[in-house]
Formats: structure tokens, C-alpha cells, sequence
């Protein structure tokens, strides 16, 4: 048998945010945030998992998070 859904409580429903946030050196002192994430979590219980931007599409990402 295949699981899907969340890893923690199975629950099939996901959403998505997006966030910024500055690295080292000079963009952490200028406050240039120039790492992009997507944040896939949970809507049950809260889970979140973070995702370099740059390398997947968001509808993927709900499909890697829940299991599809």
C-alpha cells in the first residue's frame, strides 16, 4: 500500500507560501533577500517543509509533499 498525504498526520490537503530570505555577507548586511522558498505545509496539522524555489514548479511541490 502507497501512503500519501502528510507525513506526520496523512491529511490530504496542502497549502503553499512564499518567503524570502537574505544569505551571508554583504546581502545579510544590506538586507537584500535574494533566497526565494516555497513553503509547503499542512493545513491539518501544520507541517511545513521548505523548497529552493529555483528548482521546482509549486504544482510539484504539492504533489512531492503529498505523496502523488
Amino acid at each position: 500500500m502507497e501512503d500519501k498525504g502528510c507525513m506526520k498526520c496523512g491529511h490530504d490537503e496542502a497549502g503553499t507560501k512564499e518567503i524570502a530570505a537574505s544569505g551571508t555577507g554583504f546581502s545579510k548586511f544590506f538586507d537584500v533577500q535574494n533566497n526565494h522558498f516555497t513553503v509547503v505545509y499542512c493545513k491539518n496539522c501544520g507541517y511545513a517543509e521548505l523548497y529552493n524555489t529555483e528548482v521546482s514548479g509549486t504544482s510539484n511541490l504539492l504533489d512531492f509533499f503529498l505523496g502523488g
